[in-house]
């Protein structure tokens, strides 16, 4: 897997302070897609053991409050695969940190219906993440005013309360203009 972009503090991608790793690598080529240059598997660098290692770092200081994935697309089968050593690293080392991902598909039909049935990768994969915001970029249904969106289709799901439940549970701190 490639990535193509770490950031150490993100404000923008979740609650608190975030470190973000942006992977290389999407199929569904939203219209105005805010970082169209990732759609390239081959862009950026490489995702190794050492990138791994300078997240965790990155997580250490106690007013981060997790990580969030994006991309690209993080939920792409070849970038689950990249992902997975990261995120038990993640868990393992920090348990009360919260992981968000951005994915272009949907939790219910494509997440849950689908991956989840074909693959122990990204059923494992979403054991570890707390908040998913799920659904392509739509250009005509773009909202500035949304939080942690960029288009009012997309959804701030629980992921945890959502599997318990069987149903899709909105996040809580959604706020909703």
């Amino acid at each position: 897997m490639n990535y193509a972009d770490i950031k150490q503090y993100d404000v923008a991608n979740g609650t608190g302070v975030r470190v973000s790793v942006f992977v290389s690598g999407c199929t569904h080529h939203c219209k105005d897609c805010f970082n169209e240059e990732a759609w390239d598997f081959n862009y950026g660098k490489p995702f190794t053991e050492k990138e791994i290692e300078d997240v965790i770092s990155y997580l250490k200081p106690e007013y981060v409050a997790g990580l969030s994935l994006l991309g690209g697309e993080p939920l792409e089968p070849e970038n689950q695969e990249g992902l997975l050593p990261l995120l038990r690293r993640v868990h393992e080392t920090y348990p009360e940190k919260s992981v968000w991902c951005y994915s272009g598909y949907l939790f219910d039909k494509d997440i849950v219906e689908r991956m989840c049935r074909e693959s122990e990768i990204t059923r494992e994969l979403l054991s570890y993440i707390d908040i998913l915001v799920d659904g392509e970029f739509v250009a005509e249904k773009k909202n500035l005013k949304v939080n942690f969106r960029g288009s009012d289709n997309q959804r701030i799901i629980d992921v945890k309360q959502s599997l318990a439940t069987g149903k899709i549970v909105h996040w809580e701190g959604e706020i909703v203009p």
